[in-house]
């Protein structure tokens, strides 16, 4: 009998084996059949739900919100004067109860889909417990989204901390980015337009807190992946939405200030830079890093250009389906033409290796 990858995945995700014991028995796999015998049919891992019951559960999970959601409501704009103290019971109690939930859904029935819904509930609880803060000490206006965010991000932190749920750490990603935008606001300019979050042209404090969020996330995510190269853990997939998180404030903030300028010269580094950036992605082995990226790109395309953009999209679609057909024999010669750096030997395998056929 032979033990898949997935096998191992289901075998954590029940709690037959640990995280650790995964890695290893998947290290000592590869080396005795060779990295690329071993991970050639591995893609990224990404998963939003394992079963359709999940589903069910998540749309009850919004019927059941919903319902709070409306009666919490009524109570706490009844006509009471102390509306910051129903604020703040109600989100208190929120997020008391989201975290009984995640006991169950998460911990002991390890699914995903609801331990998304319910990541998302809490960060609404935080939300509401930081406007009961701003009523109940009568700060100002400007002072919103700094102790909004603060709040919301040391409540989504903690979640994290204790249920390990990734896509809670993209959200607190989000939270901390909230808030430090938040405390440059207080006291300075205020944000009249989105774009002031990202070009470097107009508003260069903020687009540098946008860059700053960018690449700590992406370092983060680095960290997660090198500690798992074989993506066997959920250390994989907290560097999924990390990446997620990291490659729209980083590329964002770049292309939308070169493509602002409208130049020739700005054209052409912008071409650089976005190769630059499907190279990284190449090299870590994160399609979902360039993937978010480009997203953000095609955005553009449709915003700057007012006509003339259906060749761009083609163009940019013809390079993906190439990019993504040729995903693996382009990483193993890029990482083979590369010169060693550190690290290198932590990301995941790239060593084209023949299978042997002979018995073990």
């Amino acid at each position: 009998m032979t033990l898949e990858t997935d096998d191992l995945r289901a075998a954590v995700s029940a709690g037959l084996i640990s995280e650790t014991q995964a890695a290893s028995l998947t290290k000592l796999a590869d080396e005795r059949r060779g990295y690329r015998a071993a991970t050639a049919e591995i893609d990224e891992p990404f998963e939003l739900f394992k079963g359709f019951n999940e589903i069910f559960i998540v749309v009850g999970l919004i019927i059941l919100y919903s319902g709070w959601t409306a009666i919490t409501g009524i109570a706490a704009f009844s006509g009471s004067e102390d509306n910051g103290t129903s604020f703040l019971l109600f989100g208190t109690l929120q997020v008391a109860v989201v975290s009984f939930m995640t006991i169950y859904f998460t911990l002991k029935r390890r699914m995903v889909a609801p331990s998304i819904l319910l990541s998302i509930f809490l960060g609404l609880g935080a939300i509401q417990i930081g406007f009961a803060i701003l009523q109940i000490t009568s700060s100002p206006d400007t002072m919103t989204l700094s102790v909004v965010g603060g709040t919301t991000a040391i409540c989504l932190i903690a979640y994290w901390y204790f249920f390990r749920i990734p896509f809670s750490l993209m959200l607190s990603g989000l939270a901390v980015f909230a808030f430090a935008i938040g405390l440059f606001t207080t006291d300075n300019s205020q944000i009249n337009d989105m774009s002031d979050l990202f070009l470097l042209s107009t508003s260069w404090s903020l687009s540098l807190i946008t860059i700053g969020l960018g690449l700590c996330s992406f370092i983060i995510a680095l960290r997660f992946d090198m500690s798992d190269p074989h993506r066997v853990t959920r250390r994989s997939a907290n560097a999924f939405w990390l990446h997620v998180l990291a490659a729209p404030a980083i590329v964002n903030s770049i292309a939308l200030t070169l493509y602002s300028s409208a130049t020739l010269v700005s054209f052409l580094l912008l071409a650089t830079f976005l190769i630059f950036i499907a190279l990284v992605a190449v090299i870590i082995d994160r399609r979902s890093f360039l993937m978010s990226g480009i997203g953000y790109m095609i955005a553009l395309v449709f915003t700057v250009l007012d006509g003339g953009y259906g060749l761009v999209v083609l163009l940019i679609g013809l390079g993906l389906v190439l990019l993504g057909s040729n995903w693996e024999k382009l990483r193993y010669k890029l990482m083979n033409g590369l010169p060693v750096f550190r690290g290198k030997d932590k990301l995941p395998p790239w060593k084209i290796i023949q299978k042997d056929t002979s018995n073990d």
